[in-house]
């Protein structure tokens, strides 16, 4: 059959027929277009929005969006698609009010629509206990305050947060860019943990997720990620992501001695794009912004002066250079370490 042959018949037998999921994002979401990454041709988005308020990213605006009535308002807006599953798509209104509040948000939801429901912070439970992670390291964009409220929601799961990372913004988190977000996870994995977890729902991850994976060899899970996966798994249909630990089992650690053929080469690490330049304002960086219960990092030791010249005239050749001493870390965003200092 020739593409003008198929084209007619696909227009005449109509659209495939789509299975629908409802998402409730918050009125500041930005990343539509992410989220329909994870999800196969077969299943619909319907999102709408919260309303608008004029507040910045706190916990106070989590509480906000996070409202029971609020919900109910979204839902009843997302009826007339008739989805088979909603998903509300914000880390923060869904951990704020801890795990009996993150329950209480799904029934809320189940009752409005009739369908099951999940939310970002109660598929990010589920994602963990998938993969079996108890230790895990922490970035989010938040101030100390909020990150703070998200290691009591893993705590009430009996889950440890043994390395951080934040930016403490308080607007515009959808303009980070992936070289922030990896230089983020960099610093919060210092030690063995069990997975990474990028915290955010407008934080964008999807394609600095296998490089991370392939780097830091733990499996990285991102807000918008376990959305769709739990959402999806609803559905009985699987999110997409290839080299996503949690969505490919083949790309778990061990996997590869596991599932590789006798004697067979080691497997690849996946293919990535260079990551683009910063594109965060750097006014997001001025200690200001961290959250004033916790003290600004310490300044940067001052540079080493360089060393006075020599003449060489008559003078042996030098030995080949060698590795020499680590230099100080470079100075950026951070928020505490688990032991003290920062990370």
């Amino acid at each position: 059959m020739d593409v003008t042959s198929y084209s007619s018949y696909a227009m005449f037998r109509g659209p495939q027929p789509q299975r629908g999921v409802g998402v409730v994002a918050p009125f500041d979401f930005a990343l539509d277009r992410e989220l329909w990454r994870w999800v196969p041709d077969e299943v619909s988005l319907h999102l709408t929005r919260t309303p608008y308020v004029p507040v910045e990213v706190s916990l106070d605006l989590a509480r906000l969006v996070s409202e029971h009535e609020t919900l109910a308002e979204a839902v009843r807006a997302l009826s007339a698609a008739e989805p088979e599953v909603l998903a509300y798509a914000c880390t923060s209104g869904s951990f704020v009010g801890g795990i009996a509040g993150e329950r209480a948000m799904c029934e809320a939801m189940a009752r409005e629509g009739t369908v099951a429901s999940v939310t970002t912070s109660g598929a990010l439970l589920e994602a963990l206990d998938e993969l079996a992670a108890h230790r895990i390291a922490l970035v989010t964009p938040y101030t100390w305050s909020v990150t703070r409220a998200l290691e009591e929601f893993l705590a009430e799961a009996d889950v440890a947060v043994v390395g951080r990372a934040y930016l403490g913004l308080t607007r515009h988190i959808w303009k980070v860019s992936y070289r922030d977000v990896a230089d983020m996870a960099r610093r919060a994995v210092r030690g063995p943990v069990d997975a990474l977890f990028i915290s955010c729902t407008n934080l964008p991850t999807y394609d600095v997720i296998p490089q991370l994976e392939a780097e830091l060899r733990v499996p990285v899970l991102s807000a918008n990620q376990v959305t769709m996966w739990s959402a999806l798994r609803r559905l009985g249909t699987r999110a997409v992501g290839p080299y996503q630990a949690l969505i490919d089992a083949g790309a778990r650690p061990g996997a590869e001695e596991l599932t590789a053929p006798l004697g067979a080469p080691p497997l690849d690490p996946p293919p990535v794009a260079a990551l683009e330049p910063s594109a965060l304002d750097p006014a997001a960086y001025d200690p200001a912004a961290y959250d004033p219960q916790v003290p600004p990092p310490a300044p940067a030791a001052p540079a080493t002066p360089p060393a006075p010249q020599v003449p060489t005239e008559g003078l042996p050749d030098p030995p080949p250079a060698g590795p020499g001493p680590a230099g100080p870390e470079p100075a950026g965003p951070a928020g505490p370490a688990a032991e003290g200092g920062w990370t």
